[in-house]
């Protein structure tokens, strides 16, 4: 393919980012990497287009590049185009390396076999050190950023490949200590810590020292600056670059291992030292990366004490950034009392206490807060690892102000809740003397509050949805407490009672709790369902929750309430709900008046197929004995084999419940155009050659055209049977034509069910005309005149010549265009006035017509129906 245009490649860009996957599947997307990679060099792009193209291989270079020799060849295209730039200022430079880089990392290209990282990795360590700029790599005015791009493209790679920079680490303090760094110093700070980071945990894992890694400006005499061995084994260990709470055990990764000599443990401090003071440079952002990286290295190192990190805490501990306080509270989950003293913890405690409870914080804010004290990092936690608990320091006087109330929005409400039940725990069946109630009686009163909002006949679901969640929480966080679990079940039992269509919540919440609640609510659940009369008008409720919490106990008050509920179970939903029920029983081992009650519904029940089911059930309650009947209603791949001939036949009853592809008995064709309606109809036409059961037609077009289809339904196709249309609406949102990839799913006469690929049916443009509404009696001229008028100016206009046939002009219109007339003079003049869906439109004018043919006038408020006009035109032509 040519060069392109930059309307063509806007045009070609914006297909790629509607659907990346449908647009590399089709025939322009094998060769739209080659093209870009092209076009980077063409002068008739402007500089802003080139930008938009580095811009899609930053956003998508898997799909661009998918494999590792795609993505070595991409990078050495464009560090050539690179290099090939004039030592002119640039816009093309920065993102030309950004890239490469993401060339290389996202394809799986990086190692040291790959000619294009051996260029990349010396270019982006001269650049950020300042030796390659001034040769041929623009003026000094982009000095700067390339210097700032390459440490983030150096950052990059040492995160792909961790240690890789192990060898520069000397080096980068060089560049960091010279007085006026001759780079942007956030970037590279950043760049060191990282490497720092990674080496110390690579050459702990290897058992190798630092061997003078960190002097300052000194690489390893003789040794390449990158170390591909030590990446290589960190490549299976790489860690995250978020500030994270992790206990200490957790993220020392062996670096105990690593014992420093003297003067690398000097040199050690001397580094982080030097960070730790270019960190009042840098923003909030950066300097939380900077501090969660340093402490991720230091702790667990033997001999480094956090003490470094004094200075910059007293700076810190009153900072109003929230990404600083978050890097402090790390640092305090690393060191813990190392560096933080009982003064230190009680003063962050306060402070997170008193701005959780400010009244203008915005909501992320308040949650993040409240998150911290919920997770707040304690020195001595009294529990057990990974046990919740409120930080010993924390009173609940000074948490008044974070009682959860009614009136906050769910998900405070929830944070604030989930604080209260930790105070809870700390203060079981304690009142505070002269302060009020106690957390747990505002808890009971809070959670009955929650209750009575649920039980609101019609209420939003989310007040449900709440209440549900706040009982959770409740249980997960107190379940030791037995005063309180047996509060919320009576409460939640009470709920139900009120309003049993929050039957699917309940069932919910009994599979997420532990016995603490869900034994005993299981049980007033059962209680509370089986009183009630059979004929409830929430029957459908009091099934499904039957069908959760039915066992082997009171069974003879369940057999009750099914055989009273059978008599009102009419639909099919009601009956399959009951029949869910039995089901619960024989699982439970319930045998009994069960077998009494399956042969009453085996007669009673009016749909053949809930008939079948309490046969079914009944057969196996009477043929196998419990451990079988179990196998037989949960099967399962460690069951053991059984010797019974229901279990032997299991696979063929499984492949009869699977769904097969198979070759498609069925004919599927485009009918009969329809025009009329709201909207376009498209008139299948089925055959088939056996008999098909529970037909489903599942229709796909490719692209944004056209809305996603509806599925078609036929019960029952008979080969020689003559079968209804069927009919498929449309929804295009640009006129124009399309393929309809068609998959069917049926049933044979055998009881399979299969599925099918069908032949592409074609979507005409012609299919998609639609007429206006018909104008009054003699009023057609007029109306077209009004049509033609208001093309313009924003439309177009076109005419063409159109070849007619032996039978002439009458005989085209009326075969092809009928229902479409507004206006005519018949045989030798007609006005047509065509919609085109979602909003266009089509009008011609056929005057004048001679014997070979007729000239057409064209007008449209759609310029992009001008191109289909024509090859409609053209159709016509060649079909007469």
């Amino acid at each position: 393919m040519g060069r392109l245009s930059r309307e063509a490649w806007a045009q070609r860009l914006g297909a790629f980012r509607a659907s990346p996957s449908a647009f590399m599947a089709g025939p322009e997307g094998e060769d739209l990497g080659r093209d870009l990679l092209s076009d980077l060099r063409s002068e008739k792009l402007s500089e802003q287009t080139k930008v938009s193209l580095l811009v899609l291989s930053l956003e998508y270079p898997a799909q661009l590049w998918p494999d590792a020799p795609a993505a070595e060849a991409a990078a050495s295209s464009l560090l050539d185009t690179l290099v090939l730039l004039p030592p002119r200022p640039s816009a093309l430079r920065q993102p030309l390396l950004l890239a490469a880089t993401t060339a290389l990392a996202a394809g799986g290209a990086l190692g040291p076999t790959s000619a294009a990282s051996c260029r990349l990795l010396p270019l982006l360590l001269g650049l950020a050190s300042g030796r390659d700029l001034g040769r041929g790599f623009g003026p000094a005015s982009e000095q700067r950023p390339l210097q700032a791009t390459a440490c983030e493209c150096l950052r990059e790679l040492e995160s792909c490949k961790p240690g890789l920079l192990g060898g520069c680490l000397g080096l980068l303090r060089g560049l960091l200590g010279q007085e006026g760094p001759v780079g942007p110093v956030q970037p590279l700070s950043l760049l060191l810590a990282l490497a720092l980071r990674n080496t110390l945990v690579t050459q702990a894992r290897a058992g190798a020292g630092l061997q003078g890694l960190l002097v300052a400006g000194v690489s390893p005499a003789g040794a390449s600056p990158w170390n591909w061995t030590l990446a290589e084994d960190g490549d299976a260990h790489l860690q995250p670059q978020a500030p994270s709470w992790l206990a200490a055990e957790e993220g020392e990764c062996g670096l105990a291992a690593l014992e420093p000599s003297p003067e690398e443990a000097r040199e050690l401090r001397a580094a982080v030292a030097q960070l730790l003071d270019t960190s009042y440079l840098l923003t909030p952002v950066a300097q939380a990366q900077l501090l969660w990286l340093l402490g991720w290295a230091l702790r667990g190192l033997r001999g480094q004490l956090p003490v470094l990190f004094k200075t910059q805490l007293v700076r810190l501990l009153g900072t109003a950034q929230l990404t600083l306080l978050h890097a402090v509270l790390a640092l305090k989950a690393a060191f813990g009392e190392a560096l933080f003293t009982a003064q230190d913890e009680d003063l962050l405690l306060r402070r997170l206490t008193l701005a959780a409870q400010h009244p203008a914080l915005p909501p992320p804010t308040h949650l993040f807060y409240l998150h911290c004290l919920l997770s707040f990092p304690e020195n001595c936690p009294l529990g057990a690892t990974g046990e919740e608990a409120a930080p010993l320091l924390l009173r609940p006087q000074l948490c008044r102000g974070l009682l959860p109330s009614l009136l906050h929005d769910p998900m405070a409400l929830l944070a604030r809740l989930h604080l209260l039940c930790l105070l809870c725990a700390e203060d079981e069946e304690k009142d505070e003397k002269g302060q009020g109630q106690s957390p747990q009686r505002y808890l009971g009163e809070l959670l009955a509050g929650l209750r009575q909002r649920a039980a609101l006949d019609g209420g939003p679901r989310a007040l449900a949805t709440l209440c549900f969640q706040a009982s959770y929480l409740v249980a997960h966080c107190l379940a030791r407490q037995p005063m309180v679990m047996t509060s919320l079940t009576h409460g939640l039992v009470q709920l139900y009672r009120d309003r049993p269509v929050l039957a699917p919540h309940f069932v919910d919440l009994l599979d997420r709790v532990g016995p603490e609640l869900g034994e005993p609510l299981r049980v007033a659940l059962r209680q509370e369902v089986v009183s009630r009369p059979g004929k409830d008008e929430a029957l459908r409720w009091h099934l499904q929750m039957l069908a959760k919490v039915a066992d082997r106990d009171a069974q003879s008050g369940t057999l009750r309430f099914l055989q009273a509920a059978a008599a009102h179970c009419t639909d099919w939903g009601l009956q399959q709900a009951l029949l869910q029920v039995c089901r619960a029983l024989l699982r439970a081992g319930v045998r009994g008046g069960l077998a009494d009650l399956l042969q009453a519904l085996a007669r009673q029940l009016e749909d053949p197929d809930g008939r079948d089911h309490a046969r079914l059930y009944y057969i196996l309650l009477a043929h196998l004995a419990a451990p079988k009947l179990g196998v037989a209603l949960g099967p399962s791949l460690a069951a053991p084999a059984l010797a019974s001939s229901l279990v032997a036949e299991n696979q063929g009853f499984a492949a009869a419940l699977m769904v097969q592809e198979a070759p498609a008995p069925i004919r599927l064709s485009v009918g009969p155009r329809r025009a009329e309606g709201p909207g376009p109809v498209l008139q299948l036409q089925v055959e088939v050659l056996e008999p098909v059961y529970s037909l489903e037609l599942r229709f796909r077009v490719e692209g944004q055209l056209y809305a996603p289809l509806g599925a078609v339904h036929v019960p029952c196709l008979c080969p020689g049977r003559p079968a209804n249309p069927l009919l498929l609406p449309l929804q295009p949102r640009r006129p124009a034509p399309t393929q309809l990839d068609v998959r069917a799913l049926y049933t044979t006469p055998a009881g399979l069910t299969c599925h099918a690929h069908l032949p592409p049916l074609p979507v005409n443009f012609a299919d998609l005309f639609l007429p206006f509404p018909q104008p009054p009696e003699g009023a057609g001229l007029s109306f077209f005149e009004e049509l033609w008028d208001s093309c313009l100016p924003e439309g177009t206009e076109s005419r063409l010549w159109c070849p007619l046939g032996p039978q002439g002009l009458e005989a085209l219109v009326s075969r092809h265009l009928e229902p479409f007339v507004v206006a005519a003079q018949p045989p030798t003049s007609y006005h047509i006035a065509i919609r085109l869906p979602p909003d266009s439109r089509l009008l011609l004018r056929l005057e004048a017509a001679q014997g070979d043919g007729v000239p057409v006038a064209l007008r449209t408020d759609d310029w992009a129906v001008l191109p289909l006009a024509g090859d409609y035109f053209r159709g016509l032509s060649a079909a007469a």
